[in-house]
């Protein structure tokens, strides 16, 4: 059989191949010249490598489109450079055998990977795959039962080159890998890096547990969150890990349905920070300027120790300390100009700055007048000696310095209102505004849950008497910030209009 082989390939005619080859021209000269194994093919010379490389392909494609489709009765024209398939093996039998070749024949394009040559030559589809790097430009049908007539060879690419990597037309014949089969584990489902049992029972119980880590995994891959959804999918955790645990008595999946329970909660206050609605309620969303309950907690901190620490006693003063404590908080330095002074709607700014100096809660590099005459582009530095750190002490507030300037801008848009600016709004006035916006439900209701505020905290944060309350009180209904107020011996109790939403800082539910 093997003579019969061998006889047979000594018949056939071996395999056609050329070389186009890409070299200096000489030392000190960046020319290069290319060359074809071609005999009819003359020298090139190129200035440069890159337009030799794009000249020894555009060479190399002619001679492809031009070649006739690969023979069928071609032996490997790759034997006489060893290739993979037909190296010497070293135990007893060579594999330079006739029959370790298989497959059409196939017209394979070879390339060294500094691209300095380029060699396309007739061989078997089996040598093509075994050689690294070749791709197959055209394929030859395989060889069928004997005729009297030759086989007819058909290419795979009349006009233009095909390579390997892609996908062969139908009836080539070359012959497809062959798959090993992969045992598969069984597929394991979890939550929360927990793997659920096969035989977990109730099966309802087991498909909720599984649904779940579905969905959380869902969750995990959308673009914007929705913290309602995620509400949601962390009571059913809760539940679900709650009943797991009755049925396993393993104690951690108790623990982990409380931490559900937890996070559910957050999510669901967060949700109502964000919306400006109240549980159950499907309202349109507020968009506030303080979104974060941490702001407002933060915005609170501020206004209960300026009420604990002012200087001087009276609305405006309490008004004018407020601001400068939020321009100079965390570090007790900050920038000032005249204007900030003159927005707050205060009677005599100049006579109360030179008060708060007197007094030495101020420090200021020149006069009151300098102050109130500066402008945007010369600020006045500012300090107050009771905010200055000392010995690595942090001061009397925890926020960090990019909270500062959003609690200020959120203070200069409350206390600058249009409609309060245009109805000439006291300066106390002005500071119940900004004491209302922090005491209110995330509907706007006054006070906790909506249930009022009490007068004497109300008079401890704005310092006006009990009898001009009532002033100030109509003064914010006239210029459309409150609405449904009442006032009286105990509490004020009301509604904060929905045109200041965005500037209220919901209290915690």
């Amino acid at each position: 059989m093997t003579q019969a082989a061998v006889s047979e390939l000594d018949e056939r005619v071996p395999g056609r191949r050329w070389t186009v080859r890409l070299d200096a021209v000489g030392r000190g000269s960046v020319a290069v010249r290319i060359s074809c194994s071609r005999p009819a093919c003359a020298e090139q010379r190129l200035p440069s490598a890159a337009a030799g490389r794009a000249a020894a392909v555009a060479h190399l494609k002619a001679h492809l489109r031009a070649a006739p489709a690969p023979r069928p009765g071609a032996y490997c024209a790759c034997r006489a450079d060893g290739c993979h398939t037909h190296l010497p093996d070293t135990g007893r039998h060579a594999r330079a055998e006739p029959w370790r070749c298989g497959g059409p024949v196939v017209l394979a394009v070879i390339t060294d990977r500094e691209g300095r040559w380029w060699k396309a030559m007739e061989c078997c589809s089996r040598c093509a795959a075994a050689t690294p790097g070749a791709k197959t430009a055209a394929t030859s049908q395989a060889p069928g039962p004997q005729t009297g007539e030759p086989p007819t060879p058909v290419a795979s690419g009349a006009s233009t080159p095909q390579f390997s990597d892609r996908q062969a037309a139908a009836g080539t014949g070359v012959p497809a890998p062959r798959s090993a089969p992969v045992r598969r584990r069984p597929p394991q489902s979890k939550i929360a890096q927990r793997v659920i049992p096969h035989d977990l029972r109730p099966v309802a119980l087991r498909d909720e547990l599984v649904e779940l880590g579905d969905l959380f995994r869902a969750y995990q891959q959308r673009t914007e969150p929705d913290l309602k959804l995620l509400a949601d999918l962390h009571e059913r955790k809760a539940q679900a890990f709650t009943t797991w645990a009755d049925v396993s008595g393993i104690t951690s999946l108790r623990l982990e349905a409380r931490r559900a329970e937890q996070a559910a909660t957050a999510a669901r206050f967060q949700h109502q920070q964000r919306t400006g609605g109240i549980a159950g309620s499907d309202g349109p969303a507020v968009s506030r300027l303080l979104t974060a309950p941490t702001q407002g907690d933060h915005a609170r901190s501020v206004l209960a120790y300026v009420a604990d620490h002012s200087p001087l006693p009276g609305p405006e003063a309490r008004l004018l300390t407020l601001m400068l404590t939020l321009r100079t908080a965390r570090r007790g330095t900050g920038n000032l100009v005249g204007q900030d002074l003159n927005a707050l709607g205060l009677t005599d700014p100049e006579d109360l700055v030179e008060k708060l100096t007197g007094c030495g809660w101020l420090t200021l590099p020149g006069t009151a007048g300098d102050l109130l005459a500066s402008r945007a582009e010369n600020p006045t530095p500012i300090t107050i000696p009771s905010l200055v750190p000392h010995d690595g002490d942090a001061g009397p507030f925890t926020f960090g310095k990019k909270m500062r300037p959003k609690l200020s801008g959120w203070a200069q848009k409350v206390i600058s209102d249009k409609k309060l600016r245009k109805a000439k709004a006291t300066a106390g006035t002005r500071l119940l505004a900004l004491t209302l916006a922090t005491q209110t439900d995330a509907a706007g209701r006054l006070g906790p849950g909506g249930q009022g505020i009490a007068l004497h905290a109300l008079t401890a944060w704005v310092p006006v008497a009990s009898g001009e309350l009532q002033h100030l009180v109509d003064q914010l209904t006239t210029a459309d910030w409150l609405a449904e107020a009442a006032l009286t011996d105990t509490q004020l109790r009301g509604q904060l209009t929905e045109r200041v939403l965005p500037l209220t800082c919901p209290l915690p539910a």
